[in-house]
């Protein structure tokens, strides 16, 4: 249920209705807009009575809310929630990208990299330590190694990092090793022991759809990290599996206005593994922007036909220049400023 409560209702009635409803068991989502201040409660809302809601001279209006995720819901919060990664926002009209290879291969591999694509107009370095493959006996990453390197391409750049986690007890360690946002991946998107540990923490999560999940599952693993105590999550969309093979996956595009209307969440896409194929990524990307993304993750490589993985989906340094040139005045076009 969502109490929206009356313009300029003061703060000591506010304050002494929320403890009110804290006494009766719910939790309180309180969200302040630009022209509007909600109170999301949480919990077995069926017996309180609308009718005694409404008496309260401060109330304005209430209605139920029938989706099964709370915090992450857009009735609860109607302002866009901006997401600051390192310091670079995400979301509420803050355009990111980020790219860099697939994995981390080496120090002059990922600093290279780092650089090229922050002089084109990257904002944020992802790279993979820990890698999940289908294969076991595929490249599983340099693991802490990689870590330490992605730290030093940091430090060169200055651009805050993104890496996959895909067990709870590398926490310590990514924290150790200064990782700026924990990238859960569409293998471990319904893994909820991993959802609540990153919850529990007070880094920015970026979670990925998983292969076959609809939307509503995806925000309901948001849902189990904000439960948990941490707001920062950003939804990627990075490609589904259909009857479709001649791809890597289907990137379903309607997913962004479809999440924006669901959530308040930045949403961003990765057409790089919804392809699988580097000549598609700039027209997904270029999709992905009109269809109101709030950012892009794009894997970049400087010898793509060399990499350890997903070589064929990677652009090389050149490709993500010219795709940078054409998605800054776009991004600017539909009414985004790029970080």
């Amino acid at each position: 249920m969502i109490v929206i409560l009356k313009h300029n209702a003061p703060e000591e009635k506010i304050y002494a209705f929320c403890r009110e409803l804290e006494a009766m068991g719910f939790q309180i989502n309180d969200s302040v807009g630009s022209d509007t201040h909600i109170l999301g409660l949480i919990g077995d809302t069926k017996a309180l009575s609308e009718s005694w809601l409404l008496a309260n001279p401060i109330v304005d209006s209430c209605r139920r809310v029938s989706e099964p995720y709370k915090k992450a819901n857009r009735k609860f919060h109607p302002d866009d929630t901006v997401v600051e990664v390192g310091g670079v926002k995400v979301g509420g009209g803050h355009f990111a990208v980020m790219a860099g290879p697939c994995s981390v291969e080496s120090e002059a591999q990922i600093t290279g990299v780092a650089r090229r694509v922050q002089a084109a107009g990257a904002s944020i370095l992802r790279g993979g330590a820990f890698k999940p493959r289908t294969s076991p006996y595929s490249f599983q990453g340099l693991r802490a190694e990689g870590l330490e390197l992605l730290n030093k391409a940091k430090a060169t750049t200055g651009q805050p990092i993104v890496t996959e986690l895909m067990d709870s007890v590398h926490i310590p360690l990514f924290l150790r090793e200064g990782v700026d946002m924990i990238q859960i991946g569409a293998r471990n998107m319904q893994n909820f022991e991993l959802l609540k540990a990153v919850g529990r923490t007070d880094r920015p999560v970026l979670l990925k759809r998983g292969l076959s999940a609809t939307l509503e599952e995806l925000v309901m693993s948001a849902e189990y990290i904000m439960a948990a105590g941490n707001p920062n999550v950003i939804l990627c969309e990075r490609g589904i599996r259909t009857f479709e093979n001649s791809m890597r996956n289907t990137l379903d595009i309607s997913a962004v206005p479809m999440l924006k209307k669901m959530t308040h969440l930045p949403v961003i896409i990765d057409p790089s593994h919804a392809a699988g194929i580097a000549f598609m990524v700039p027209s997904l990307a270029a999709a992905a922007v009109a269809a109101g993304a709030d950012g892009l993750m794009i894997e970049v490589h400087n010898d793509p036909a060399h990499a350890k993985s997903d070589g064929a989906q990677s652009l090389t340094p050149d490709q993500f220049d010219s795709l940078m040139a054409t998605l800054k005045p776009e991004v600017e076009f539909f009414g985004k400023a790029l970080n």
